[in-house]
């Protein structure tokens, strides 16, 4: 493996579930480079790529499916905050998730269908179909939030998504 290789290789490792252009920054290479070295790294089975929601995602092998899928949607600052309100208060009601964390409610439901798809949130209904929110797998989950740190250009997404949505419903 190339020094160069080794370095983006290293990099992944280190920030699984990070993204094409991410990588690039924090790399400071072109994209034209990266493109060539990844290409190199997946062919040796030293890289995986997962394509989610307009991202590329890069892993090293040992993630499998779920976690790839899971850490890729945790990449994105509210989806996690969702993660981590619910892990905090338990299973809770939708209005007061979005309430208690300031997103427009078409936001949050935004996040939940990336959260649902993933098997990370399920959304139960009770005898008269009021829906809770509840974290599928617990454990399992909890222990990829150690793992994922949103980006600062993924915070800024996130926050002005936020800033907008406050703005439309006052």
């Amino acid at each position: 493996m190339t020094a160069q290789r080794e370095r983006i290789h290293r990099h992944v490792s280190e920030h699984p579930g990070i993204h094409f252009n991410q990588l690039a920054r924090e790399l400071d290479l072109a994209t034209g480079q990266l493109q060539y070295h990844l290409k190199k790294l997946r062919r040796a089975d030293d890289v995986v790529s997962e394509s989610l929601y307009g991202r590329t995602h890069y892993f090293t092998p040992e993630y499998d499916d779920w976690e790839r899928g899971a850490v890729a949607v945790l990449r994105r600052e509210t989806a996690r905050d969702v993660l981590l309100y619910l892990v905090e208060e338990g299973p809770s009601a939708p209005t007061p998730v979005a309430d208690d964390l300031g997103i427009a409610r078409s936001t949050l439901e935004w996040h939940l269908d990336h959260l649902i798809e993933q098997n990370l949130v399920e959304k139960r209904r009770d005898e008269r179909r009021r829906v809770t929110l509840a974290l599928a797998r617990p454990d399992d989950t909890a222990e990829l939030l150690r793992l994922v740190e949103p980006s600062v250009p993924e915070r800024l997404v996130d926050r002005f998504t936020r800033l907008v949505d406050s703005l439309v419903t006052e």
